[in-house]
C-alpha cells in the first residue's frame, strides 16, 4: 500500500448544498451548549467532573480500561500498582494536557511547537513513552492488524519526509477563516489524524485539538466542548469515515458524521450541565442550611472539583482548620451528601465520595 497523499486545504469540490443543513443545526447547538457555559462562574470547578471523564473516554478509545471513579479513586490513592494504574496514569496525562492548552491558548494559537508540547506531557511516563513523546515521527509506520507488513495495511500516513511541510500547511489552515468554522474543525480534525504525525497518541491528540480550535476561535468561551462520548460509542462509524477520506476521498461523508456528532453531543453535554448546574445550587443551599458555616462555598467548590478525596487532601485545598474541616464533613455525611470509601485509621486518611456529582458524570447510579 502506497502511503497517503494529503488533500491540499482548504478543500474544494465539497458538497455544501447537503452538509449546510447539518452545519446550521450543528451550530445552534454548539450555541446553546456555549450560552449555558457563560453562565457559569466557576467552570472549572463545576465541569471538571466532564473534563475528566472526556480523558477517560478519549483514552479508552485507545484501550484503557479505567472508569472515572477509578480515575477519581487513583487521586485519592485508592489504586497504587498494575495495568489499572498504568491505564489511569494516562488518563490523568491526557486531563493535565487539557488544562495546560487551556492556559497556553488563552494568549496564543495553535502551533505545531505547541502540539508537540501536548504530546510530550500525555506520553510522560507511560507505555507510549519509547514513542519519542513531544517529537514528530522520522520513520515510516502503518495500521494494521498487529504484526502485519506495510503491504498488509490498513492504512500507510505520508511518507516521513513530506511530513514537515504537510504539517505546516495544515498549521497554516488553522490561522486562516474557511466558510464554516464546525465544517473547518471537521477537516482539521481528520487531516491530523490523517498525518499521522506521532508514532503513538495521535487520536488523543487529534481529540483534544477539537475543543482547543473551536475556542481558539471563540466559538466556545471555554475549552470545555468534549466529543469523546460519542466518538467512543460509535467506534466503528468514526474509523470507517474517516478511512473513507483515505481510501476514497470522501470528505462529505466525514464532514456529515461530525457535524451529526457535535449536535448530538451538544444537546447531551447541555443537558448534563443542566444537571450539574442543578445539583450545585441545590448543594449550596442544602449545605448552608446543614452547617451554618462561613467556608459553605469552599466545601461545594471542593467536593465538586474533586468528588472522591482523602480527608487530608480537603482540609489543604480548602485551607480551613482541622478540627472545623472534620466537622464539616462528619455533618455531611450525615445529610447523605458524602459518603466513606475507606475508613481512616492511624495515619491512613478517609476517604470520602459525592455519590450524586459521580452519577451524573458515569451516567449510572453511584452507591
Amino acid at each position: 500500500m502506497q502511503p497517503y497523499k494529503p488533500d491540499r486545504l482548504p478543500l474544494s469540490g465539497l458538497d455544501y448544498q447537503r452538509l449546510f443543513a447539518l452545519v446550521g443545526e450543528a451550530n445552534a447547538e454548539l450555541a446553546r451548549y456555549d450560552g449555558l457555559l457563560q453562565g457559569i462562574v466557576n467552570p472549572d470547578v463545576m465541569l471538571s467532573p466532564l473534563t475528566l471523564e472526556e480523558a477517560t473516554l478519549s483514552s479508552r478509545i485507545e484501550g484503557t480500561q479505567a472508569t472515572v471513579d477509578e480515575v477519581l479513586e487513583q487521586d485519592a490513592g485508592l489504586v497504587k500498582t498494575g495495568e489499572k494504574y498504568k491505564d489511569i496514569q494516562e488518563i490523568l496525562n491526557y486531563r493535565k494536557a487539557l488544562h495546560s492548552a487551556q492556559q497556553y491558548l488563552a494568549e496564543r494559537p495553535i502551533t505545531l511547537a505547541f502540539i508537540r508540547e501536548l504530546h510530550r506531557i500525555l506520553l510522560d511516563s507511560v507505555r507510549g513513552q519509547d514513542k519519542r513523546p513531544g517529537e514528530f515521527r522520522k520513520d515510516q509506520n502503518w495500521i494494521g492488524s498487529i504484526g502485519c507488513s506495510i503491504d498488509q495495511a490498513s492504512f500507510v500516513p505520508p511518507n516521513p519526509l513530506q511530513l514537515q511541510d504537510h504539517l505546516e500547511a495544515w498549521q497554516a489552515y488553522l490561522s486562516t477563516n474557511d466558510i464554516d468554522l464546525l465544517l473547518q474543525t471537521a477537516v482539521m480534525h481528520a487531516q491530523f489524524e490523517l498525518l499521522h504525525p506521532f508514532k503513538d497518541g495521535n487520536g488523543r491528540i487529534g481529540r483534544i485539538l477539537i475543543p482547543l480550535f473551536l475556542y481558539q476561535k471563540r466559538a466556545l468561551s471555554h475549552p470545555m466542548f468534549y466529543l469523546s462520548s460519542y466518538l467512543e460509542s460509535h467506534r466503528n462509524e468514526y474509523y470507517q469515515a474517516l478511512q473513507g477520506i483515505s481510501r476514497l476521498g470522501e470528505w462529505n461523508g466525514w464532514i456529515a458524521f461530525f457535524l451529526d456528532a457535535v449536535k448530538i453531543q451538544a444537546k447531551e453535554n447541555s443537558r448534563r450541565v443542566r444537571a450539574i448546574m442543578s445539583l450545585y445550587d441545590d448543594m449550596k443551599q442544602l449545605i448552608h442550611e446543614r452547617t451554618h458555616s462561613q467556608y459553605a462555598i469552599q466545601v461545594l467548590d471542593a467536593i465538586f472539583s474533586r468528588p472522591i478525596f482523602r480527608t487530608t487532601d480537603f482540609i489543604q485545598e480548602t485551607s480551613i482548620q482541622k478540627p472545623t474541616a472534620m466537622g464539616l464533613l462528619r455533618q455531611l455525611k450525615a445529610a447523605e451528601v458524602l459518603k466513606e470509601l475507606q475508613a481512616g485509621s492511624g495515619r491512613r486518611s478517609a476517604v470520602l465520595c459525592f455519590p450524586a456529582l459521580l452519577t451524573i458524570t458515569e451516567q449510572k447510579q453511584v452507591l
